[in-house]
């Protein structure tokens, strides 16, 4: 059986549990560590994939500043608190150790195996695959051909940011 085909299924496993984890999990802030999980998983696909660009930004943007975002809004409602009678299911330590556990057996066996059978795509200094997908040809790509649709969307996500300060100011008394 190939490598690759094992650190599929593997990783599979992992997005599969930490998403069945998500779903089912009573408590606000464990599901949002799931969705972590899932998110470090999807990252390390596109590294798997030879897209390091787009791996660095999953995990910068959705499990950086999304998670971030999604669980101080949880802390600040207090949603943890809804449910205080035995939030912890007594499946969700054991699939929570196990699925962390493959997670990270999956990546040392991928830079083990990038040791012994040469660099990974994602790794290799192949001059195609630095062109595609690097930070470089991304912002060409973005600049020259998609510069309208980048700057309709700023400017939408000006006008919702502040629509969102005008509708949570107080009105000062009179």
């Amino acid at each position: 059986m190939n490598v690759e085909l094992v650190l599929f299924i593997l990783l599979a496993l992992v997005a599969v549990g930490s998403a069945i984890g998500m779903l089912f999990s009573r408590n606000a802030v464990h599901s949002a560590l799931f969705l972590v999980l899932n998110f470090a998983t999807v990252a390390f696909f596109f590294l798997f994939l030879g897209a390091p660009f787009i791996a660095m930004v999953q995990v910068t943007v959705y499990a950086g500043a999304i998670m971030v975002l999604f669980l101080f809004v949880i802390m600040l409602l207090g949603a943890e608190l809804l449910r205080q009678a035995n939030t912890v299911l007594p499946w969700q330590p054991p699939l929570t150790i196990f699925l962390a556990v493959v997670f990270l057996g999956v990546i040392g066996l991928y830079f083990w195996n990038a040791g012994v059978a040469g660099l990974p795509p994602a790794l290799a200094g192949d001059e195609a695959a630095r062109a595609f997908g690097s930070p470089q040809s991304i912002g060409l790509t973005l600049f020259q051909e998609y510069v309208l649709p980048f700057e309709i969307t700023s400017f939408l996500l000006l006008v919702g940011m502040i629509g969102a300060v005008v509708l949570t100011r107080d009105e000062k008394k009179q």
